[in-house]
């Protein structure tokens, strides 16, 4: 059993493309429409035929996953996140670039984290294994 797609709702398609592949630095691998939405998912360009990221419409059309979303963001709770090699530097680069954190580079451990905005409706963390 392999993980191939992980689904982050997301409140607009085309404004998380945008904040996924020109703040996060991952490239577009699917684009697909699919009725009035799009099959979207983007991959890291570290690994291009790894896992990718499903840029899921949901919230707009089903009001239990509105609800649990806002309900994450609200309380601070990452929906999901991404492995780096270092979180300062990411969140220097990313700071430079406008994104916001609501938690700063943090030792929790054996990892260091770091908590983003993602502009979609989502806490996205950053982790670094130390």
């Amino acid at each position: 059993m392999r993980a191939k797609i992980v689904g982050v709702p997301v409140l607009d398609q085309e404004k998380a493309l945008e904040f996924y592949t020109t703040k996060l630095d991952f490239i577009k691998k699917v684009d697909v429409p699919v009725g009035n939405d799009r099959w979207l998912t983007v991959v890291s360009k570290e690994e291009p035929d790894g896992a990718e990221v499903l840029l899921e419409p949901a919230p707009l059309h089903f009001e239990p996953a509105r609800t649990y979303q806002k309900a994450l963001f609200d309380a601070g709770i990452p929906y999901t996140q991404f492995n780096v090699d270092n979180v300062q530097h990411e969140y220097e680069r990313l700071l430079g670039l406008g994104v916001e954190f609501s938690v700063k580079p943090t030792e929790m451990g054996t990892v260091k984290i770091a908590v983003l905005n993602d502009t979609c409706g989502n806490n996205i963390q950053l982790v670094e294994m130390l």
